[in-house]
């Protein structure tokens, strides 16, 4: 079964908006993993808009699922995950002032680069993730920096799945396809909802992990979390 990892930046923002600790970031955490969340998810920036580094330290202290870090491989984010050693870390392409990533890795131009992050958090027994378009040739890049898996970028098959759901997903189809050719461990996220999650997980190959953040946190609002953890667990069923 493909696991949830939930996505917890939003949470942060409406603390941080207030001040204070309203809502609880970590108690919010340990709330999902006992609504069945399989794992979380933060992307701690510079500015720490919203998730602070005193909140992954404090999530890695008391979190019992996945913990997967996000970020910029900057030197501060590198020592921050050295520091916290989290399951897995995803490395996404996006500068420190991006509103949200909103694309892959070019792994071509940046191979060099990402292969000497890898090797870095490989020496720390970190696990990890690039954050990729659906180009195979990219892929195959990918594949090349010594990473264990990559996170497709999914928000053109969001964009496109009222539309024409069939034609959204099949650049997805092949991206795990060769995923799978190059012996790469399978994730995606950004945009994921629980109205296009279901279609996207039956029919893209080897999908290990989703991560949720914004739709989920959404939904939370009108459904609560139990019942909105259910609803896209559900949604990721065989």
């Amino acid at each position: 079964m493909t696991r949830l990892s939930v996505n917890i930046n939003k949470v942060a923002t409406l603390r941080n908006a207030r001040g204070g600790n309203n809502p609880d970031v970590v108690d919010t955490a340990l709330l999902l993993e006992r609504c069945g969340a399989q794992g979380i998810t933060v992307h701690p920036r510079p500015d720490e808009r919203h998730i602070r580094r005193t909140d992954v330290r404090a999530l890695r202290r008391v979190l019992t699922t996945e913990f997967n870090i996000e970020g910029y491989p900057s030197e501060d984010f590198l020592a921050l995950v050295a520091e916290v050693r989290p399951a897995q870390v995803t490395l996404v392409p996006d500068p420190p002032d991006a509103l949200t990533s909103n694309s892959g890795w070019d792994a071509s131009a940046h191979k060099a680069m990402l292969t000497d992050v890898v090797k870095r958090l490989h020496a720390d027994g970190l696990r990890t993730s690039l954050f990729m378009g659906t180009d195979s040739e990219q892929v195959g890049h990918a594949a090349d920096t010594g990473t264990d898996r990559i996170e497709l970028y999914t928000e053109p098959y969001a964009a496109g799945y009222h539309s024409d759901r069939d034609a959204a997903v099949a650049p997805f189809v092949e991206a795990g396809r060769a995923a799978a050719r190059h012996g790469l461990g399978l994730n995606a996220g950004h945009d994921l909802d629980r109205h296009n999650l279901r279609h996207f997980h039956l029919h893209v190959p080897g999908l290990l992990e989703v991560s949720i953040g914004h739709a989920l946190v959404c939904d939370a609002l009108h459904f609560g979390w139990e019942n909105t953890v259910q609803l896209y667990l559900r949604e990721l069923r065989p």
